[in-house]
């Protein structure tokens, strides 16, 4: 039984604020309602019917015209690359004689993230409609849910919900009477950071190591067990549903060209009204900060992670003119990245941020490659050092240098991400490394004074 007591209904924590503008993947939606008949109540597998029987008149989609319509909408995946959904299905190579792979990717650990957690509390059927719907469009049969192993309430959740959607004839052979066959499990994870990658994310499918592999070759040519494999995000799949029950070009009309559709946003930090927000793409960040409440206790705004903590921070004031797309955030030097946008006001000391953002990446490397295995957690020394009071101007550049050397040089991108935080708080923020080292104090926060952000334990455990 999944404990829903420590979700409020003031929105924190959550998606039931009635907040949200132009919501598709979370309307209605209040808790208690996840059920079978609560989601085809709101419409649910309206959209699978449509593809498998046609109606109003018109025939049955074809796969052909199932991606064609994805690619109309101008849906981007939502786990972090934005790379065009329809375009990805296309890569499935539909003549292959043998088994493929279809995989969603709900092991959320980006720190600052919890939309997904969310779609799998409370609209489990929309995943699973929007994977049933893709996999029609690429000629797949069988497909899991990867989900992270340390919300296993979730994983129990979408089990049940598997259960329903099989004893309604919804997965299984010959769904709704039609040639289209489809079976869908579900797999808990373990709570691993780097298994988020998605061919990490294969590997520990396939019971080995969470590893990223070398690329290529890609899992659409070779993914779980060596076989043709598409992966996208829970997201991606909750938006499917929508899409095609209204069409591509109503969905791209609900976002901006090149970035369809709306968006879950998990609105974090120094904000008044912490929770999920499902906003049309382009929607100023100024207007999303406001239905979040605005800054805690009526503070500046100081800076802005748009997408993540893998992103790069912004300045508020740039955040302040900038609207929630790909392309924009873009422009503006960052990522959307996953969504999660971690708001931070004056009182902050970016230094003291960066070192919990440091701490985090070398913990979470997995290893494998020498300049992450080594680097982040030089990345971390170093930091530590200048929060500490014992910096040197010189590390500053020295920073700078170790990032370069790591960004671009992993299999993966968890060296990006440990490296992207530093180099941009430094772009930034510099006068406040300057600062820690010259007064070796901080220069903003109640006394200014610099205060341990890790226990004496864990810095023993890092340092030797």
């Amino acid at each position: 039984m999944l404990d829903l007591s420590k979700f409020q209904a003031n929105g924190r924590e959550t998606c039931f604020h009635g907040r949200h503008i132009g919501a598709q993947i979370v309307a209605g939606l209040d808790g208690s309602n996840w059920r079978l008949k609560d989601y085809e109540s709101r419409g649910g597998y309206q959209a699978l019917k449509k593809i498998l029987q046609g109606g109003d008149g018109a025939a049955p989609m074809t796969p052909e015209q199932v991606i064609a319509e994805v690619k109309n909408s101008g849906l981007r995946g939502r786990g972090g690359a934005g790379f065009p959904t329809g375009l990805k299905w296309s890569f499935m190579p539909r003549q292959f004689p043998g088994q493929k792979y279809l995989v969603c990717n709900s092991d959320e650990g980006e720190p600052g993230t919890c939309k997904d957690r969310d779609i799998l509390a409370y609209n489990p059927h929309i995943v699973i409609e929007g994977m049933i719907i893709a996999a029609h469009a690429m000629g797949i049969t069988v497909g899991y849910n990867y989900i992270h192993g340390e919300i296993f309430g979730l994983y129990e959740r979408f089990e049940d919900a598997l259960d329903e959607a099989r004893a309604a004839g919804y997965l299984g052979a010959n769904i709704l009477g039609s040639a289209h066959s489809f079976q869908l499990h579900a797999f808990h994870g373990f709570g691993a950071y780097i298994c988020g990658e998605e061919t990490a994310l294969l590997e520990s499918l396939e019971g080995k190591k969470g590893q990223p592999r070398f690329k290529p070759p890609f899992p659409a040519s070779y993914g779980l067990y060596g076989k043709p494999t598409t992966i996208n995000n829970t997201e991606t799949f909750a938006a499917v549903p929508w899409l095609i029950r209204n069409g591509g070009q109503a969905y791209l009309e609900c976002g901006k060209p090149n970035n369809g559709g709306t968006k879950l946003f998990s609105m974090v930090g120094d904000v008044e009204r912490p929770g999920n927000y499902e906003v049309p793409m382009g929607t100023p960040f100024s207007k999303l900060l406001e239905r979040a409440g605005g800054v805690r206790g009526g503070r500046g705004l100081k800076a802005v992670i748009p997408g993540g903590s893998s992103a790069p921070v912004l300045p508020g004031a740039v955040m302040m003119d900038t609207t929630m797309d790909y392309d924009a955030i873009a422009k503006a030097g960052s990522m959307l990245g996953s969504g999660a946008v971690i708001v931070m006001d004056e009182t902050r000391c970016m230094v003291k941020s960066l070192l919990r953002l440091s701490y985090f990446y070398q913990h979470e490397s997995c290893g494998q490659c020498t300049p992450c295995r080594e680097g982040t957690g030089w990345l971390w020394r170093m930091v530590d050092r200048i929060e500490h009071g014992k910096g040197r101007m010189e590390d500053i550049d020295l920073l700078n240098s170790v990032a370069d050397n790591i960004q671009g040089r992993t299999i993966c991108a968890l060296g990006d991400a440990a490296a992207m935080p530093v180099r941009a708080m430094i772009k930034h923020f510099r006068a406040e490394f300057v600062h820690h080292i010259e007064h070796k104090r901080c220069l903003v926060g109640p006394g200014a004074a610099l205060t341990p952000t890790l226990s004496q334990r864990e810095r023993e455990n890092i340092h030797g």
